[in-house]
């Protein structure tokens, strides 16, 4: 039976949302940038590795300049685990490792299938997340704008069972995260907090795996990166996933879902603008089509108060 989420009395406005997802959306689409300027010298666990815990660190500072404590009080140590793994160091080496076998192409599009299974859980759980035709449709019209977006490397061949499986798996992980956020009680669900302890907990495990399989020399390259490895941790990380939580928690996990849509058209906006890759027309129509779809989905307002 569905139940009504916290926070989940009032609607948020459209400016809000529309807002928070373009935050969302252009810092996390330029995380891609930040990452191709390391990859091949820095290994994905270290990047994983630093990431979380540059973002720990910025959010940590963030939470002493405004007198609180950043460790973690008996009721945040089960979300902030909860959300370490199913929202960082997981699916962060699952996507790692399907990568080394898995074209980009399938890959992408098997975790942009997370904001559907995102709004079917959410329809599930939530009273006030209820599909409606509205949403439905654009849905997916969002998944076709991101096949679009990705074009002929969608067909391409390769793969092995197991890589597939890892992004199924981190597409079902990020799902998880996203219903969970929404589920923590007001007391312990702080979205800065709730980034915080996400980061803190990621940063760890993905160090403690980086130096248990690769040693500490996987982190020596990172030396060269430092800034770009600052980019990263604070500007595409920190920052994005405190608004994403402040996100999910006014406006519900579908909604805030379609960030998974938005952040490949950034992506491919800022490897035109910055790196010079060529822009085909089927990536102008793809952005608009995800665009459409994003509309559908955060315009419909939620059925607040349902039972």
């Amino acid at each position: 039976m569905a139940i009504t989420a916290p926070e989940a009395s009032a609607d948020p406005s459209r400016s809000f949302i529309a807002v928070n997802l373009a935050i969302c959306a252009l810092l996390w689409g330029s995380s891609y940038l930040f990452i191709k300027l390391m990859s091949g010298q820095v290994p994905a666990l270290a990047i994983a590795a630093g990431r979380g815990l540059l973002g720990a660190a910025a959010l940590a500072l963030w939470s002493l300049w405004r007198r609180q404590n950043p460790l973690p009080r008996r009721a945040e140590i089960v979300p902030w685990l909860v959300l370490g793994t199913t929202n960082g160091w997981l699916p962060n080496v699952l996507v790692a490792y399907a990568l080394t076998q898995l074209p980009s192409g399938p890959a992408a599009m098997i975790q942009a299938a997370s904001p559907l299974v995102t709004a079917l859980g959410a329809h599930l759980f939530f009273a006030e997340e209820r599909l409606n035709r509205r949403r439905v449709a654009g849905i997916l019209l969002g998944m076709a704008g991101v096949a679009m977006l990705i074009g002929p490397r969608l067909f391409e061949g390769g793969g092995t069972a197991l890589s597939v499986l890892a992004m199924v798996g981190a597409a079902l992980s990020y799902t998880t995260a996203n219903l969970y956020v929404r589920s923590v009680p007001a007391a312990t669900g702080e979205p800065a907090r709730l980034a915080l302890g996400q980061q803190m907990f990621s940063g760890t495990i993905a160090t403690t795996l980086t130096l248990g399989f690769l040693g500490p020399s996987a982190f020596l390259p990172v030396l060269d990166h430092l800034p770009t490895m600052l980019a990263l941790g604070v500007l595409a990380t920190a920052i994005p996933v405190t608004v994403f939580m402040r996100l999910i928690r006014a406006a519900g996990p579908t909604r805030a879902a379609m960030t998974g849509y938005l952040v490949p058209t950034v992506a491919v906006i800022i490897g035109v603008v910055v790196l010079h890759e060529a822009l085909e027309l089927r990536q102008v129509l793809g952005g608009c089509i995800i665009l459409a779809g994003v509309f559908l989905v955060t315009m419909a307002p939620r059925r607040v108060g349902a039972s």
